[in-house]
Protein backbone atom coordinates (compact mmCIF):
# COMPACT_ATOMS: atom_id res chain seq x y z
CA UNK A 1 0.00 0.00 0.00
CA UNK A 2 2.60 2.40 0.35
CA UNK A 3 3.96 2.48 -2.84
CA UNK A 4 0.78 3.20 -4.01
CA UNK A 5 0.33 5.76 -1.84
CA UNK A 6 3.99 7.04 -2.62
CA UNK A 7 3.05 6.66 -6.59
CA UNK A 8 -0.41 8.58 -6.51
CA UNK A 9 1.28 11.73 -4.38
CA UNK A 10 -1.12 10.78 -1.28
CA UNK A 11 0.42 11.34 2.16
CA UNK A 12 -2.44 9.11 3.74
CA UNK A 13 -5.11 6.47 3.44
CA UNK A 14 -8.25 9.34 4.46
CA UNK A 15 -6.22 11.99 1.96
CA UNK A 16 -6.94 8.94 -0.53
CA UNK A 17 -10.25 8.16 -0.37
CA UNK A 18 -11.65 11.68 0.28
CA UNK A 19 -10.03 12.34 -3.69
CA UNK A 20 -11.94 9.02 -4.66
CA UNK A 21 -15.30 10.31 -3.09
CA UNK A 22 -14.78 13.47 -4.51
CA UNK A 23 -14.23 12.41 -8.16
CA UNK A 24 -16.88 10.15 -7.96
CA UNK A 25 -19.58 12.52 -6.69
CA UNK A 26 -18.92 14.74 -9.30
CA UNK A 27 -19.22 11.55 -12.16
CA UNK A 28 -22.56 10.60 -10.42
CA UNK A 29 -23.71 14.32 -10.41
CA UNK A 30 -22.64 15.38 -13.69
CA UNK A 31 -21.59 12.46 -15.77
CA UNK A 32 -24.46 11.80 -18.16
CA UNK A 33 -24.80 8.26 -18.05
CA UNK A 34 -24.25 7.74 -14.37
CA UNK A 35 -27.29 6.99 -12.61
CA UNK A 36 -27.92 6.33 -9.44
CA UNK A 37 -29.85 3.25 -10.02
CA UNK A 38 -27.48 0.15 -9.60
CA UNK A 39 -27.10 -1.30 -6.67
CA UNK A 40 -23.73 -2.32 -6.70
CA UNK A 41 -22.33 1.39 -7.65
CA UNK A 42 -24.84 2.54 -4.67
CA UNK A 43 -23.27 0.34 -2.68
CA UNK A 44 -19.94 0.95 -3.01
CA UNK A 45 -20.53 4.43 -2.63
CA UNK A 46 -22.29 4.68 0.88
CA UNK A 47 -19.60 1.99 1.76
CA UNK A 48 -16.96 4.28 1.11
CA UNK A 49 -19.19 7.05 2.82
CA UNK A 50 -20.27 5.22 5.63
CA UNK A 51 -18.14 2.36 6.44
CA UNK A 52 -15.38 3.44 8.77
CA UNK A 53 -17.95 5.29 11.16
CA UNK A 54 -17.17 3.87 14.46
CA UNK A 55 -20.79 4.51 15.29
CA UNK A 56 -24.59 4.20 13.41
CA UNK A 57 -24.91 6.96 11.07
CA UNK A 58 -28.27 7.22 9.11
CA UNK A 59 -27.55 8.99 5.42
CA UNK A 60 -29.34 9.90 2.42
CA UNK A 61 -29.14 10.20 -1.33
CA UNK A 62 -31.25 12.41 -2.83
CA UNK A 63 -31.73 11.90 -6.72
CA UNK A 64 -33.47 13.07 -9.37
CA UNK A 65 -36.17 11.94 -11.86
CA UNK A 66 -33.60 10.40 -13.67
CA UNK A 67 -31.46 8.69 -10.74
CA UNK A 68 -28.65 11.47 -10.79
CA UNK A 69 -27.66 12.61 -6.93
CA UNK A 70 -28.46 15.78 -5.85
CA UNK A 71 -27.32 15.24 -2.44
CA UNK A 72 -25.99 12.93 -0.02
CA UNK A 73 -26.04 13.79 3.47
CA UNK A 74 -25.35 12.33 7.02
CA UNK A 75 -28.72 12.85 8.62
CA UNK A 76 -28.58 10.74 11.87
CA UNK A 77 -25.40 9.95 14.04
CA UNK A 78 -25.64 7.46 17.05
CA UNK A 79 -24.27 4.72 19.29
CA UNK A 80 -22.30 1.98 18.31
CA UNK A 81 -25.71 -0.24 18.37
CA UNK A 82 -28.26 2.62 16.89
CA UNK A 83 -29.28 5.53 15.84
CA UNK A 84 -32.50 7.90 16.33
CA UNK A 85 -34.25 8.37 12.73
CA UNK A 86 -36.71 11.11 12.21
CA UNK A 87 -38.67 10.85 8.80
CA UNK A 88 -39.94 14.29 9.44
CA UNK A 89 -36.79 15.88 9.08
CA UNK A 90 -36.18 13.65 6.10
CA UNK A 91 -38.97 14.36 4.31
CA UNK A 92 -37.98 18.29 5.07
CA UNK A 93 -34.87 17.52 3.74
CA UNK A 94 -36.11 15.82 0.56
CA UNK A 95 -38.58 18.94 -0.20
CA UNK A 96 -35.28 21.24 0.40
CA UNK A 97 -33.34 19.36 -2.02
CA UNK A 98 -36.51 19.04 -4.38
CA UNK A 99 -35.97 15.25 -4.42
CA UNK A 100 -38.00 12.93 -6.24
CA UNK A 101 -36.49 9.81 -5.41
CA UNK A 102 -34.42 8.71 -2.02
CA UNK A 103 -32.19 6.35 -0.90
CA UNK A 104 -31.38 5.62 2.27
CA UNK A 105 -27.88 3.69 4.07
CA UNK A 106 -26.98 2.97 7.11
CA UNK A 107 -24.27 1.70 8.66
CA UNK A 108 -24.18 -1.47 11.38
CA UNK A 109 -20.55 -1.76 13.27
CA UNK A 110 -20.72 -4.50 14.33
CA UNK A 111 -19.86 -6.00 11.12
CA UNK A 112 -23.06 -8.08 10.72
CA UNK A 113 -24.91 -6.97 7.85
CA UNK A 114 -28.00 -8.36 8.01
CA UNK A 115 -31.35 -5.45 8.86
CA UNK A 116 -32.96 -5.95 12.05
CA UNK A 117 -36.74 -5.59 12.86
CA UNK A 118 -35.94 -1.89 14.03
CA UNK A 119 -34.10 -1.38 10.56
CA UNK A 120 -37.10 -3.03 8.62
CA UNK A 121 -40.00 -1.27 10.37
CA UNK A 122 -38.53 2.49 10.04
CA UNK A 123 -38.15 1.41 6.59
CA UNK A 124 -41.59 1.19 5.62
CA UNK A 125 -42.32 3.87 7.84
CA UNK A 126 -40.49 5.99 5.84
CA UNK A 127 -41.66 4.65 2.68
CA UNK A 128 -45.05 5.33 3.23
CA UNK A 129 -44.22 8.75 4.70
CA UNK A 130 -42.44 9.59 1.57
CA UNK A 131 -45.11 8.42 -0.56
CA UNK A 132 -47.21 11.12 0.50
CA UNK A 133 -45.62 13.90 -0.73
CA UNK A 134 -44.88 12.10 -4.03
CA UNK A 135 -41.22 11.15 -3.13
CA UNK A 136 -40.07 7.63 -3.90
CA UNK A 137 -37.99 5.32 -1.79
CA UNK A 138 -35.32 3.20 -4.23
CA UNK A 139 -33.28 1.44 -1.64
CA UNK A 140 -32.32 0.95 2.21
CA UNK A 141 -28.87 0.05 1.91
CA UNK A 142 -26.99 -1.02 5.28
CA UNK A 143 -23.04 -0.94 5.53
CA UNK A 144 -20.54 -2.67 6.81
CA UNK A 145 -16.52 -2.90 6.42
CA UNK A 146 -16.83 -5.91 4.21
CA UNK A 147 -20.88 -6.19 2.72
CA UNK A 148 -23.49 -4.31 2.36
CA UNK A 149 -27.32 -5.43 2.27
CA UNK A 150 -29.97 -3.97 -0.22
CA UNK A 151 -33.43 -3.82 0.66
CA UNK A 152 -34.28 -3.65 -3.44
CA UNK A 153 -32.12 -6.53 -4.14
CA UNK A 154 -33.45 -8.75 -1.10
CA UNK A 155 -37.24 -8.21 -2.20
CA UNK A 156 -38.25 -5.77 1.30
CA UNK A 157 -39.17 -2.28 -0.52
Amino acid sequence: MKKVKQKIGYSNEAELISKALHCLENKLRYASDNKMNNSKDVSAYVRLQLADEKEEVFAVLFLDNHFKLIAFEKLFYGTINESPVYPRKIVKKALEHNAAKLIIAHNHPSGLCNPSEADKMITTKIREILEIVDVGLVDHIVVTHMDTYSFAENLLL
